[in-house]
């Protein structure tokens, strides 16, 4: 089937887009959209994608599911647009990075700038109703973000995943650790960011970007 999503995933996943389960995640997808209030806006579901092609992505980060209150979700998970306030998962995450980079808290709480520098923000399940957390759990988005975690693990070296909590380490099973960085710890969210804070895992990226010859990123 014809996907709007960039050119260069499009081509990595096209098997996937033929599959039954796609296949009826899309019509489960288009009938939300029409019948209820749905985020992020459709126009925005594979924003990850669009904003880091194939070849780009250096470090993958896994959420859950996008937020589902009005104007925050935008496709990039932990990510909230401009003008929205900062969540508290992200407020831990950028209070990590002040600890662990000495870096300045940021004013905002829109990651389009680490999307643009090569990091896919990408939730295991790409839409959500209003006000209902996981309202779209087991209609196939997993499926497919395992293929997409698995397709960059197999076809790209020396990409640093940062796996924050036992959901995300469980999905990243698949990745061959000989060939990637992968950092685990526990979740940002407050109900367990005691164990979060301290893992120093943007200082690490860094380095081993450093080390394999690649840009780090300004987070």
């Amino acid at each position: 089937m014809d996907v709007k999503i960039a050119p260069s995933w499009k081509a990595l996943l096209a098997n996937e887009f033929e599959q039954a389960y796609f296949q009826q995640l899309a019509q489960f997808v288009r009938q939300e959209y029409q019948t209820q209030t749905i985020y992020p806006p459709a126009k925005l579901i594979f924003n990850a994608f669009e904003q880091c092609a194939v070849d780009e992505v250096k470090v993958v980060i896994l959420g859950q599911d996008p937020y589902h209150g009005a104007g925050q979700a935008h496709g990039l998970c932990f990510s909230v647009n401009d003008g929205i306030a900062i969540p508290p998962s992200l407020i831990n995450i950028f209070k990590e990075i002040q600890q662990d980079l000495g870096q300045p808290f940021p004013q905002n709480g829109n990651l389009e700038r680490w999307a643009k520098q090569g990091v896919l923000l990408l939730n295991a399940i790409l839409t959500v109703r209003a006000n209902e957390a996981a309202s779209h759990r087991n209609q196939g988005w997993e499926q497919f973000t395992d293929a997409v975690i698995r397709q960059l693990a197999q076809t790209r070296e020396n990409i640093v995943f940062l796996l924050w909590g036992k959901y995300a380490q469980d999905k990243g099973k698949v990745i061959d650790k000989t060939k990637h960085l992968v950092l685990t710890s526990a979740h940002p969210s407050p109900l367990s960011a005691r164990s979060f804070f301290g893992n120093r895992h943007f200082s690490q990226t860094n380095d081993y970007l450093t080390r394999m010859g690649k840009t780090p990123i300004i987070w």
